[in-house]
């Protein structure tokens, strides 16, 4: 008989699940969410690996074989001639990578210079604009080198190459024939291109690091190769195909840290996803208390209706799976597309992979399974005494006090982690320091943090409520009744709540983690770059005083700053200081103070950077002693840095102070901005300097400046590191907003007789639908302030454990703008709901059964 009874139990569950789709389809949305974000995870990184490896490959497709040395010579004409002679070879063009400083008496860049045949399928370039070179001192730059040094077709650029006697340097014009884009784009350094004979001519050099060969056939390739082996001794001849293949593991594991991020908010998601399927099944069960009890009166088990529940979730997911799996995949397939139409070059993902999709289905219904167990032991326990009363709703979640333990235990267990983590924080400039280690601990804290939330959750919900709902219940019955709704089931609104919790938590902790490390960036750069162009004597002497006015009158600059160093002893050890105005160094750009304010230093007063200050023991307001020339002057520290100081100075004082330190009274560093923004004004401002530094007086060569474009490079990775980031926690947002609606849907069901009654009592339709709405958004609220309550804290740890000088930034305009935007598109997901509930009759109060 128990085979029949079996069959009996799990039929009556697949009849429920096919007469009422609806509620199954409202659990399986956080399913179908979680089978798109993690196939969707699979196809984002075919999608990046393709892209990534056709930019940064090196190696066309056309390449059959690579030829080098053995001992890492070059191959000459000679061994080039004979490759190209040797039977079986279509085709065969010489590489070659090197590069030139680009000189002016007023700037040193960089060109990285590459051969390449510019045409043909072995070429690596295409023109974009003007035409590829042919010629001595001709070359092609792209858009990246276009773009740094605003060069166009005619334009010309002087590159400072070693002159024969292998000591000196010769100024060697070339003119500028054409941009070209170059297929691989992950160099990252502006560079130009030639032919292999001419760009060998241009820099002296006797031969090519490496020979591409083109080949009709694969049969023809592999004779080949052999056939070069003996013509050019010393050859090493390895397949295109294992060189491109090498190439693309390279340039993969390049990317491996952003697709390692990816997964990391994978299996947030996923688990989010869980949760909101875990309580939408607890919901669905406990509507459907009667029939449940009645299989029990006429003799269903509890273990076999348990087992029959999980059949039906399981079912459940492998539906959904499949739904996000497909949906993963057209959106995989329209997002090369759309992204070119705004200027992106990806590539297409490769074919359908059956394997992974197989694995996210499957996996999928692994989640349901994990999801419906704790309900359906919950609800297989049901007394059969239950057939004969009405439905019940689910109610607020009875909390034992194992669960309460637990919870607490947790928090216990963060809060020492956290302590502990804390107390061994680095000081700025402290290097010695376990970042791997550290991060670990935060992420255990954080993890045993968020499982303390969801213990505790249903206690926390009524406290939260009653400080957060004030303004709600001054606003009508309608906000007084959403307060009692949610606050009166606390096990389901924190079950729902902690999800959108975690998601606010991830965003808001990512944008200020991302905001720090920007502010940190923008102050990195600044002392890389303290200003456009910096001069200096080249026999590390002193600077003529006249040459600042005659800077200050050109107007193509603007912030032309005159200073003086000197070299001090601090507790025995040499240190450079220096009269700078820390406020006047690129105003704005992130130049901050960890302690104390920049603008306070005045006489007897100093700036310390954060190395020196941490190895004194100093902060704002101590003392601190300099030594020049055997002569001790007693400071008293203004302010310290989060971290190096602008120019490779480590201590900042007045004018003043720094004569009594024994500097003289000329300059020895000058620094100017460009007046205006764009290259154009930079170029402007570049001839602006090589004019006065080669004027009649000054054209002995004897100063030296440093254009700072080549060091202040766009901080598109950290944009595009923020914007990837943000869109995978949205995934996970996107999962809390769809359980918040199948909460709402399934509560609206469950609760069609206290609706009635409220509208038998009065209260109009308008104001139903206002009281499911607010509640939809209160659950926004609440997940906001918890998320934020518990992220805030863990992502200062972060910022301080991952960068010990950045500074820590909280983004208050955005924290606010994503927390309205959730309560918003919450109270959007109870819309729908909540037309369903207004709509209820005054009627269905005193109907009996559900």
């Amino acid at each position: 008989m128990r085979s029949p009874w079996r069959a009996t139990v799990l039929g009556s569950q697949m009849a429920e699940l096919l007469r009422r789709p609806g509620r199954f389809a409202a659990t399986g949305l956080s399913l179908l969410i979680a089978a798109f974000v993690v196939f969707g995870a699979v196809m984002a990184q075919q999608i990046v690996t393709a892209t990534v490896v056709d930019r940064f490959r090196g190696t066309p497709d056309a390449v059959s074989l690579v030829v080098t040395r053995n001992d890492a010579a070059d191959i000459g004409e000679a061994g080039l001639d004979a490759i190209r002679e040797t039977p079986g070879v279509t085709e065969a063009v010489g590489r070659f990578d090197g590069g030139a400083p680009v000189g002016g008496s007023a700037a040193d860049r960089y060109l990285a210079l590459a051969a390449d045949p510019g045409t043909g399928p072995l070429a690596r370039v295409r023109p974009v604009e003007g035409a590829y070179p042919s010629g001595p001192r001709r070359i092609a730059v792209d858009t990246r080198a276009a773009e740094a040094y605003g060069l166009v077709p005619g334009s010309s650029l002087t590159l400072l190459l070693p002159a024969p006697d292998g000591e000196s340097t010769r100024r060697v014009p070339v003119e500028i024939s054409g941009v070209v884009r170059s297929a691989a784009t992950g160099t990252g350094e502006p560079t130009g291109y030639a032919s292999g004979p001419d760009l060998l001519r241009l820099l002296g050099t006797p031969g090519y690091s490496r020979v591409d060969v083109r080949a009709e056939t694969p049969g023809a390739a592999t004779q080949a190769a052999e056939r070069i082996r003996r013509a050019v001794p010393g050859a090493v001849v390895r397949s295109g195909d294992e060189v491109r293949g090498e190439e693309s593991r390279a340039a993969v594991a390049d990317a491996s840290d952003t697709l390692e991020l990816a997964g990391v908010f994978l299996a947030v998601a996923v688990g989010a996803a869980v949760l909101v399927a875990t309580s939408t099944f607890r919901i669905v069960f406990a509507r459907r208390v009667r029939q449940l009890a009645l299989l029990r009166a006429v003799g269903a088990t509890s273990r076999r209706l348990a087992a029959a529940l999980v059949a039906e979730g399981a079912v459940v997911g492998l539906l959904a799976g499949a739904a996000g799996v497909l949906a993963a995949w057209g959106c995989a397939r329209l997002v090369p597309p759309v992204a070119g139409r705004f200027g992106h070059d990806l590539s297409a993902p490769a074919a359908l992979p059956l394997p992974q999709a197989a694995l996210t289905v499957l996996g999928t219904g692994l989640l349901a399974v994990l999801a419906v167990l704790a309900p359906s032991v919950a609800a297989s326990r049901v007394s059969p005494l239950q057939a004969l009363r009405t439905a019940t709703s689910e109610g607020s979640t009875v909390n034992g006090a194992g669960r309460t333990v637990l919870g607490v235990l947790c928090a216990a267990g963060a809060v020492l982690l956290a302590r502990q983590q804390y107390a061994g924080l680095p000081e700025p400039g402290d290097t010695a320091y376990d970042r791997f280690a550290a991060l670990t601990l935060v992420v255990v804290s954080g993890g045993l943090a968020f499982l303390a939330l969801i213990a505790l959750g249903p206690l926390l919900v009524r406290p939260v409520l009653s400080a957060l709902a004030v303004p709600l219940r001054r606003t009508g019955a309608a906000g007084r009744l959403a307060v009692a709704g949610v606050g009166g089931a606390p096990g389901r609104a924190a079950s729902v709540s902690v999800v959108v919790a975690l998601g606010v938590c991830l965003v808001g902790s990512t944008l200020t983690c991302l905001a720090s490390l920007d502010t940190y960036e923008r102050y990195r750069r600044t002392l890389e770059a303290p200003a456009d162009f910096h001069l200096y004597a080249g026999e590390g002497g002193t600077l003529d005083r006249t040459l600042v006015a005659d800077l200050a009158a050109r107007p193509e600059l603007a912030d032309v700053t005159a200073f003086r160093t000197a070299e001090v002893a601090d507790d025995g050890r040499s240190a450079t200081v220096t009269d700078l105005d820390l406020t006047t160094v690129r105003s704005g750009t992130g130049l901050t103070a960890r302690t104390g304010a920049l603008g306070r230093l005045g006489p007897a007063q100093v700036v310390v950077d954060a190395e020196h200050a941490h190895r004194l023991g100093v902060d704002a307001g101590d003392p601190v002693t300099l030594t020049s020339a055997g002569r001790p002057v007693r400071l008293t520290v203004a302010a310290t840095l989060p971290g190096a100081g602008p120019h490779g100075a480590n201590f900042f004082v007045t004018p003043a102070d720094l004569t009594r330190l024994g500097a003289g009274p000329a300059p020895t560093l000058i620094t100017a901005d460009a007046a205006g923004d764009g290259a154009e004004a930079r170029a402007r401002a570049h001839r602006a300097v090589t004019e006065t530094l080669t004027g009649p007086e000054r054209g002995d060569g004897r100063v030296v400046a440093e254009d700072a474009a080549a060091r202040t490079g766009p901080d598109d990775d950290l944009r595009t590191m923020a914007t990837t980031v943000v869109l995978l926690l949205c995934l996970t947002v996107l999962v809390a907003v769809a359980g918040v609606a199948t909460t709402a849907s399934l509560t609206v069901v469950e609760r069609r007789r206290e609706f009635g009654l409220l509208r038998a009592l009065g209260l109009g339709g308008a104001a139903v639908h206002r009281m499911v709405v607010l509640e939809c958004a209160l659950h926004g609220v609440l997940g906001g302030v918890l998320g934020l309550a518990l992220g805030l804290p863990y992502t200062w740890l972060v910022v301080r454990a991952a960068e010990v000088s950045a500074p820590f930034t909280v983004p208050a305009g955005q924290l606010a703008t994503v927390l309205a935007a959730l309560v918003l598109v919450t109270a959007a997901a109870g819309t729908i709901p909540a037309l369903r509930a207004s709509r209820t009759p005054p009627t269905v109060a005193v109907a009996r059964g559900d």
